[in-house]
């Protein structure tokens, strides 16, 4: 469990998002934070992140990581597909 408030984390983790979006331009893609909630990330790749057969990796290995170094190795990142914004309880 995360010694945080998910409300805690919004600054924290739009800072570490700001910090790992140059290494994904660099390959034509990019990231959206969306929210945190319970202590998981939920973000949208974008550009050519999407149906990248690297973005699991760009997301475990990349954005997950960094994380987990910058904040609390409990943190977790989801991707959210396009049009599922909204839904993000059923992720």
């Amino acid at each position: 469990m995360l010694p945080f408030s998910d409300e805690e984390l919004l600054e924290p983790v739009k800072n570490v998002i700001d910090k790992v979006r140059p290494s994904l331009a660099l390959d034509g893609g990019d990231i959206d934070f969306i929210t945190v909630k319970n202590g998981n990330v939920y973000v949208q790749l974008k550009g050519a992140c999407i149906g990248c057969a690297s973005s699991g990796s760009t997301l475990k290995y990349g954005v997950e990581r960094q994380l987990r170094m910058d904040i609390h190795p409990e943190i977790s990142v989801i991707n959210v597909p396009i049009g599922m914004e909204n839904d993000i309880d059923n992720l």
